[in-house]
């Protein structure tokens, strides 16, 4: 991700003038951009950070569950979801569906994997998981045995401001997604989730909180392995903090960050994906699992990890939290029990199932919608019981 954003490294010096012109074509004066940094010596400085090992798990047990079967990866044009099937395609499952709503994303991972991407294949489905329909008729022609459910919204700030779209697509989406694989057939299915879904404070976290309940009801129900799994920053995934410090570096600075001792769990792409294969071994029903993450970094650490590499000195800018944002994050609330799992790296906790049909339909915006998705000093799960204590308007399931 970092080569691709900077380039490559010429071995000699470490910065490129740039002289660009000012309107009128009147010169100004040169900004500096950094040459490519070395990923290897950046990743060896976020492991003495974090304490994480970078050691990815081993999958040949996970190879021997994926060999053969069909298997289907929503969400699968981004960053978590693309990885995911890059190390998916290397078990030699005997389908793989890569299902998105953004045809360039899909074309762009395509191209990544082939070379070609003439889109003309059924393995690639152009769908929305808001829209029930398209999901049905793609997991009846697929019949999945396995799902991997990334799709989601997950920019923290603008779901704050616009959190009916996390409505629509963390929680009914995912709710659809569920649907489609328990009527037709899937055995195995991984919620993709987020450490802000503990003790959530963001409309992020709570969508995706609800999204791990719905979970948990189908594995209640049938007694399948539906699980979730809980991580937290992800390195080099698009919109992450890392291609956003390198795209600041390479303008000259400033670097923004929200608060000088803010930190966050972190890890990297293959990493993260790795751990959520290994998931699939351990993971019993209902079970959200929760994956090792080693210490917090402090961000502004992270930045001047960068800011060494490329050897540019930025200046940094505190921008303030943002509604929504913890000064440091946590992997699982006060009220839930960690235990460990017989796999390295990954520990579980007994999530909470809400049943579907309590929930307002997905273009509900009640005042119980509202208070289940905004900062409140209750659960949105438990708002949600109250939803349908009060029999608000359910959706029925199909």
């Amino acid at each position: 991700m970092i080569r691709r954003l900077l380039g490559r490294r010429d071995g000699r010096d470490r910065l490129v003038p740039v002289v660009p012109e000012a309107p009128g074509g009147t010169a100004v004066e040169p900004r500096l951009i950094p040459a490519p940094l070395d990923m290897q010596d950046l990743t060896r400085r976020l492991v003495a950070l974090s304490g994480h090992s970078p050691q990815a798990p081993d999958l040949g047990a996970v190879g021997e569950l994926v060999a053969g079967r069909r298997v289907l990866v929503t969400g699968a044009g981004g960053s978590i979801g693309a990885e995911l099937v890059r190390q998916l395609r290397g078990l030699d499952p005997a389908q793989l569906v890569l299902l998105d709503r953004d045809e360039s994303a899909l074309h762009e991972l395509l191209m990544s994997l082939d070379g070609a991407a003439l889109l003309d294949t059924p393995e690639t489905v152009l769908a929305d998981i808001r829209d029930p329909r398209a999901l049905d008729v793609a997991f009846a022609e697929h019949r999945p045995e396995m799902v991997f459910h990334a799709a989601a919204l997950k920019h923290l700030p603008l779901l704050q401001r616009f959190p009916r779209e996390a409505w629509m697509t963390n929680v009914h989406g995912t709710r659809h997604v569920l649907d489609a694989a328990y009527r037709h057939g899937t055995r195995q299915f991984v919620n993709i989730s987020t450490d802000k879904a503990a003790s959530p404070s963001s409309v992020l976290g709570r969508s995706k909180r609800i999204a791990e309940a719905l979970t948990a009801h189908v594995a209640e129900h049938t007694g399948l392995p539906f699980v979730s799994v809980r991580f937290g920053n992800v390195l080099g995934s698009r919109g992450s903090v890392v291609p956003a410090f390198v795209e600041q570096v390479r303008r000259g600075g400033p670097l923004t960050i929200t608060h000088p001792e803010v930190s966050r769990f972190v890890m990297t792409i293959p990493q993260a994906c790795a751990l959520v294969l290994s998931a699939t071994m351990v993971g019993g029903p209902g079970e959200t699992l929760v994956l090792d993450m080693g210490e917090p970094v402090r961000i502004v650490d992270l930045a001047d990890a960068i800011t060494d590499l490329s050897g540019v000195e930025c200046p940094i800018i505190y921008t303030g939290l943002r509604p929504g944002e913890k000064l440091h994050e946590e992997l699982f609330s006060e009220h839930e029990q960690l235990d460990r799992t017989e796999q390295d790296g990954i520990s579980r906790i007994r999530c909470t199932p809400i049943d579907p049909a309590s929930l307002p339909g997905i273009d509900a915006w009640s005042p119980h919608v509202r208070e289940m998705m905004a900062p409140s000093v209750r659960d949105p799960l438990a708002v949600a019981r109250a939803t349908r204590d009060e029999q608000a308007r359910p959706l029925v399931v199909s």
